[in-house]
């Protein structure tokens, strides 16, 4: 069975999301922000990349907390992870 863990540390955002080829994007929603993803290898063409700085901004402004999974149920890395509310 795989385990779900959740943070708001941004060093562990971004060490989980770099070891897995992971960078920073988010979907553009026409108002400010944008909806954050986390975009493995090549880039989807509904994501915008961004920076770090610009992800981390979005994130905190919208309290939220970045729920993700090291391993998958059979021990192999797991790319899972979602954001959610931190309320």
């Amino acid at each position: 069975m795989s385990q779900s863990q959740t943070t708001r540390d941004h060093d562990i955002i971004r060490k989980w999301a770099e070891s897995r080829d992971g960078h920073p994007a988010k979907v553009e929603t026409g108002g400010k922000g944008g909806i954050l993803r986390i975009d493995f290898g090549e880039p989807e063409d509904n994501l915008t990349r961004i920076e770090w700085e610009e992800f981390f901004q979005i994130f905190d402004e919208n309290d939220l907390n970045f729920l993700y999974q090291d391993k998958t149920a059979d021990g192999g890395t797991s790319r899972f992870n979602k954001f959610v509310s931190g309320e």
